[in-house]
């Protein structure tokens, strides 16, 4: 195993990939690959330097199956089985720089999906907590998250309709599906001065940014438009 240390631009984050020989290769090519993934995301409006720099250290190809590594640094959405999508890498720019993680975060990121989200999150000096609704897609990303060496992302089987109220409050919470109303259960679980950040409507979703006030209090924002998969309560076994 080889261990690679990044450093924010203004050197004050230093991330630590571990980067395995095997199974896992990250070439020159995927980082020429990755650097012009950046800079279409730049160009597209994404500004915040510290979301960048992660995704710019991050192997996206990691997280793909095989048949599509050539095009894992695409600006598109690919499926991951489940009926699931990773987003395209511009949408995943676009919710962590409304997030705004500060290093040391506590945040709760639901709906882990292919891992890439959460993998971002931790690079941004996050803790993360992420939940998956799909056995399946919990397994892989745990699998492959243990490979990459990214310690500081707790998995997690459940409803995500749910949260994590055992690990409750949180600083930050990020929604990657697209949910019809925003769930109570959610916001309770946000402390106060805490921000969520969650696309909501039906066929077409809105980007909201939601700052807990107060008790009962809360800010909204609203953003651009995306479309997600649907967030779904329950669980799937398979």
């Amino acid at each position: 195993m080889k261990e690679d240390i990044f450093y924010h631009p203004d050197d004050k984050i230093r991330f630590t990939l571990r980067e395995s020989r095997g199974r896992l290769t990250d070439t020159y090519r995927h980082k020429g690959m990755r650097r012009k993934m950046v800079e279409v995301i730049r160009r597209k409006g994404i500004r915040d330097a510290r979301v960048l720099a992660a995704m710019e250290q991050l192997p996206r190809h990691f997280y793909l199956d095989k048949a599509f590594e050539e095009w894992a640094y695409a600006d598109k959405p690919f499926s991951i089985g489940s009926g699931q999508t990773i987003s395209q890498p511009y949408t995943v720019a676009y919710q962590t720089a409304l997030l705004d993680v500060k290093p040391g975060d506590k945040v709760l990121e639901v709906g882990t999906g292919s891992g890439y989200q959460a993998g971002i999150l931790s690079l941004l000096g996050a803790k993360v907590y992420t939940i998956e609704r799909h056995k399946s897609l919990y397994k892989k990303a745990l699998a492959l998250n243990n490979e990459i060496g990214l310690a500081n992302i707790r998995f997690y089987f459940g409803d995500g309709f749910e949260g994590l109220p055992n690990h409750a409050p949180f600083d930050k919470i990020l929604v990657t599906a697209g949910a019809r109303e925003v769930p109570k259960t959610l916001l309770e679980q946000l402390k106060v001065g805490g921000v969520m950040v969650i696309p909501v409507g039906k066929d077409i979703q809105t980007m909201l940014r939601i700052t807990r006030k107060g008790d009962t209090e809360y800010k909204t924002e609203r953003f651009d438009n995306f479309r997600f998969v649907p967030f779904l309560k329950g669980t799937e076994e398979q």
